[in-house]
């Protein structure tokens, strides 16, 4: 049986610096697996009528059509993205830095489509969901060649051991950084392009963002947060009921009793009825008192 562990100098560069790419990871035949599930999915959902269900629709139209912005609990959706978050490609390198007892916190594919892609500004994953510590890891999988042109994701590196503030004047969540971070106090953003089929594993408190997409080739992006099995939510809202009704235990063994640790977690006041970070950020920014952050 093969194994595919992180090796010591991916673990201390995530460790250090919040985050690794590891190329490769999964092929072009895994991936044309996705792509078709996806395409099936996106488009029985709207020739049915019920696409609110499955997905979210851009803003914008592309050629006098919507086009999807979001695939909501793809895990959920189709045996193909579970046989991708539970493959031992992914789990051993989740194992190497949460440990053997691992289960699955949420799932969402971010489509990033041609033209109209857009924009997710700064953002610390762990504030929209805190646990009472932070072995969690942001798992993504590149399904296209990602570039700056068409949206990869970019980093704050070195900046997971605290919280920036995410709220607005009134104390309400914002979804998206809302202290300014660009003045180089924090240093520098590091983009992160890599070909189809790279996954980047990610600390829950690294900041983060994706530009928009303006080229005309689609950047889409599967994500699953994984977290270590003594990592139990904390109550922010009614919300979070609904949202542990999709978790699911992966790997070894259930926990008994909570652990804690890590920096003390936001505390967000959120909405009652879940609402997607597009719909957060772009709420906040309309109300002026939030802009983006670099």
């Amino acid at each position: 049986m093969s194994h595919h562990h992180l090796s010591d100098s991916e673990i201390d560069h995530y460790r250090r610096e919040g985050y690794v790419v590891v190329e490769g990871v999964f092929s072009r035949d895994d991936l044309a697996a996705v792509d078709r599930t996806v395409r099936t999915l996106t488009d029985d959902a709207i020739a049915a009528g019920n696409h609110e269900q499955v997905m979210e629709l851009e803003p914008d139209p592309v050629d006098g059509k919507r086009v999807p912005r979001r695939l909501y609990n793809p895990f959920e959706l189709h045996e193909t993205f579970r046989e991708l978050a539970t493959h031992p490609r992914i789990l051993d390198r989740i194992e190497s830095l949460v440990g053997p007892d691992i289960g699955l916190q949420h799932s969402k594919l971010n489509m990033k489509p041609a033209k109209v892609g857009s924009v997710v500004e700064w953002h610390q994953d762990l504030a929209y969901f805190p646990h009472t510590n932070d072995d969690l890891v942001t798992m993504l999988v590149y399904l296209d060649d990602a570039t700056e042109q068409n949206g990869c994701l970019q980093v704050l590196p070195r900046h997971h051991t605290h919280f920036f503030a995410h709220e607005l004047p009134d104390g309400t969540f914002a979804g998206m950084i809302t202290e300014p971070i660009g003045d180089g106090r924090f240093g520098r953003p590091v983009t992160l392009p890599a070909p189809a089929g790279s996954a980047i594993f990610m600390h829950p408190i690294t900041p983060h963002s994706s530009l928009p997409n303006t080229s005309d080739r689609p950047r889409r992006t599967l994500i699953f947060e994984y977290r270590a099995a003594d990592a139990f939510p904390l109550h922010v809202g009614g919300y979070v009921g609904d949202l542990e009704k999709l978790t699911h235990h992966l790997r070894g063994r259930e926990a008994r009793y909570a652990r804690f640790g890590g920096p003390p977690p936001l505390m967000p006041v959120l909405p009652e009825k879940g609402t997607s970070l597009y719909q957060l950020q772009e709420k906040a920014k309309e109300t002026g008192d939030a802009k983006s952050s670099l």
